[in-house]
């Protein structure tokens, strides 16, 4: 079992590594649309400090990042085989149903799970996704 943090991107917020490799399996623990510079995509603020949050753009850089991890052990996201998606409100649902089809689709796509938190570690995360995906032959 191999875990750790991919050079690059947000360091986790805790001890604990972005991917562990286990045999043939990759696990991908909860990601977010949190850049290495510690700012996220999907979030605007105005000059009179109103927020806007874009579930879309939020849930299509969940996915990049989770991507670029699985590339740093020779995977992709046509391996995944299983989603945990988080969503803070599901009025977002839609929105980020519409972007993770862009993604994936029925035939060969993972299976998914999507559950409503009350937050998640910091207020401008509307998401956050984990993963599991299969290498072997």
């Amino acid at each position: 079992m191999k875990g750790k943090v991919i050079e690059g991107k947000a360091k986790p917020r805790g001890k604990f590594p972005h991917v562990k490799r286990v045999g043939d399996f990759i696990y991908i623990s909860g990601t977010s649309s949190r850049r290495p510079d510690n700012s996220f995509e999907g979030v605007e603020v105005d000059e009179m400090g109103t927020t806007n949050l874009d579930i879309k753009k939020q849930t299509a850089a969940v996915l990049n990042n989770i991507d670029d991890i699985l590339k740093s052990e020779g995977a992709s996201l046509a391996q995944v085989i299983d989603v945990t998606s988080f969503l803070v409100n599901m009025n977002d649902f839609k929105g980020y149903n519409e972007t993770y089809a862009e993604f994936f689709d029925y035939e060969t796509g993972p299976t998914r799970t999507t559950v409503a938190v009350h937050q998640l570690p910091h207020p401008h995360l509307l998401i956050e996704i984990k993963a599991i995906a299969y290498v072997g032959k």
